[in-house]
């Protein structure tokens, strides 16, 4: 029996990177999976890998910070499936300056996605995890269900040119732990990973005037220069950077019938640094 089988997850952001490593392997565990990204292809593409596996997704395509993106996020998974299980806060980019040169604009837009958007899916999710919690008490059930929130070590230690960032991330740590607390009372598991460096595209090794992507209509910076990657894993005790898969194995763990008791935790996941 797969650990995860008849459970039902949402992944935000989950069309690349250490999302898309999420998807596939709460999915290889036997869950259903609503599968999210900003634009239609990478979307597809992991629903369409989950599928050929021989698992079930569905996708919900758009950003995380639209006004109605959290009901349909929410509401994809219960009308689909009618359940809710896993819950995994994943969607971000970064869009870095010091603080003397970063607008409120940049400020907010990285707020927006990093914890504004978990909040207002939680909200909206409580609702069906609240009706099902009391239906399970009353049938005398105790069923766990998990929400794994992404952080990172620049919102428990701070980044230089991270403001934004860094203070995106240490509050999702307060949410996470306060929503444990809350949520206790429904069964659900709240945590978080706090992830170190983790090479994906939006953090990989750049040359000389780097990469780009386009998110929301800005084009940004992606990628780190060569240069600070080999200082970043010079430090790290494990000697490198981490796959998007053993990203994705630390979020699941927290996913699993063994973490039942487990709640209100950040996992630190950085090879050691």
């Amino acid at each position: 029996m797969k650990k995860l089988a008849g459970k039902v997850a949402i992944v935000s952001g989950s069309g690349r990177g250490i999302g898309r490593a999420c998807a596939l392997k709460l999915a290889a565990e036997g869950a259903r999976v609503v599968v999210n990204d900003l634009d239609a292809a990478p979307a597809t593409e992991t629903v369409d890998a989950i599928r050929a596996a021989g698992g079930e997704a569905i996708a919900v395509v758009g950003s995380v910070t639209d006004s109605d993106f959290a009901a349909r996020f929410v509401g994809a998974a219960i009308d689909t499936w009618n359940g809710l299980d896993i819950i995994v806060n994943n969607a971000g980019y970064t869009w870095d300056a010091v603080i003397q040169k970063m607008s409120d604009e940049q400020f907010d837009a990285i707020l927006d996605v990093h914890l504004k958007a978990p909040f207002r899916i939680l909200r909206e999710a409580i609702g069906f995890i609240r009706e099902a919690a009391k239906r399970e008490a009353e049938a005398g059930q105790e069923i766990f269900r998990k929400v794994v929130n992404v952080s990172s070590i620049s919102g428990t230690n701070g980044n230089p040119g991270q403001t934004n960032y860094s203070t995106a991330k240490a509050g999702v740590t307060g949410m996470t732990r306060t929503l444990a607390k809350e949520w206790g009372r429904y069964k659900v598991n709240v945590n978080a990973v706090a992830f170190g460096y983790i090479v994906t595209r939006m953090t990989q090794a750049t040359g000389p005037g780097g990469a780009t992507v386009d998110i929301g209509g800005r084009t940004l910076p992606a990628g780190v220069p060569a240069q600070q990657v080999r200082m970043m894993e010079a430090g790290i005790p494990l000697g490198r950077g981490g796959t998007p898969e053993e990203a994705a194995n630390a979020i699941y763990l927290l996913c699993t019938p063994e973490a039942d008791y487990v709640s209100g935790q950040v996992l630190m996941v950085t090879g050691g640094l």
